[in-house]
């Protein structure tokens, strides 16, 4: 008998650990174990990053041919019966979900001291920026984060699409008109790849992101209020291309506290949550559209106040 294997599978936020399966098992196998921990039937299980040839193995296929690594980490989309049945009664209302710290107060004693810079200072000569595609000259940046931006990395589901925010990929073509799309998220560019591939968002014909970024070029900085917190400073970005500045550059996220070391160029984004229930009445990204492109023909965005987008009017 072959010796036990350990697998990780993270599904819906949590990490649930297999090391009972071996390499003669089969795909059905770790399915069903699956299934004794989450309560996700093996047909509605989706393993990413288990592949035979380039493909998805079938359910008899023995995990030893998988050529699975010791501690693999696999990513599980997957619904349980009961979130189905709950899925399809009556929606939810929308409503902004309050789960961000208020550091109004915070961002002028963060943005400019003299340690916190230091740090972004050495993300410039250390981190190594995913280049996917060539920037191209003469355009603003958009820096998009991922999880509750456009995808509920929360709520379960069999496959990424049915929690991708509505809209995703007009909002992302229009913005392209105008703007180099970098995807930044306090995750591991593993995940992120992931989540693009899922999304169809790296393969889309009428878009191309041009760089991600991901949790190593986030900073940890000190809050009076809420103690050690961990920021997203555009700086960084700044410093690896001379094109994009502080007066072109806009950041979505649906938490403020990204925003502490840059707080004039983040857009606090409404979260997309309980994408069963909510995806039929969420049209944030098709507000969001036309707001960058009004602002897209301005030379400096430096004097714009996006808290306030929703009311901004372009000048005639």
């Amino acid at each position: 008998m072959e010796a036990p294997m350990r697998i990780v599978v993270k599904w819906s936020g949590q990490e649930y650990e297999f090391s009972e399966v071996c390499g003669n098992d089969t795909v059905k196998d770790l399915k069903d174990a699956i299934h004794e921990k989450t309560g996700v039937l093996p047909h509605r299980q989706k393993l990413l990053g288990l592949k035979l040839k380039g493909k998805p193995p079938g359910d008899d296929v023995q995990l030893c041919a998988l050529n699975i690594k010791p501690n693999t980490k696999i990513m599980m989309m997957g619904t349980r019966e009961e979130t189905i049945l709950a899925a399809n009664e009556k929606p939810a209302d929308i409503g902004e979900v309050v789960d961000d710290f208020d550091i109004e107060d915070e961002e002028v004693a963060t943005e400019n001291r003299e340690e916190y810079l230091q740090k972004v200072e050495r993300r410039v000569r250390e981190y190594e920026i995913k280049v996917v595609n060539e920037s191209r000259p003469g355009k603003k940046l958009l820096v998009l984060d991922v999880d509750y931006t456009f995808f509920d990395h929360r709520s379960v589901a069999e496959n990424a699409r049915e929690l991708m925010r509505p809209h995703l990929h007009e909002f992302l073509t229009a913005a392209y008109e105008d703007y180099d799309i970098a995807i930044w998220s306090a995750t591991n560019m593993k995940w992120i790849e992931v989540k693009m591939r899922e999304l169809g968002v790296s393969s889309n014909p009428n878009y191309k992101i041009a760089f991600m970024v991901d949790s190593r070029a986030c900073i940890t900085v000190h809050t009076q209020k809420y103690g050690v917190i961990e920021t997203k400073p555009l700086g960084v970005i700044w410093g690896k291309y001379e094109q994009y500045t502080p007066k072109n550059t806009i950041m979505f996220d649906d938490l403020r506290r990204n925003f502490l070391m840059n707080p004039q160029n983040g857009l606090k984004i409404r979260p997309f949550r309980e994408a069963h229930k909510n995806r039929e009445h969420d049209h944030e990204l098709l507000k969001l559209s036309r707001y960058l492109k009004d602002i897209a023909t301005l030379d400096d965005f430096s004097h714009l106040n996006h808290r306030h987008w929703e009311r901004y009017k372009p000048p005639r």
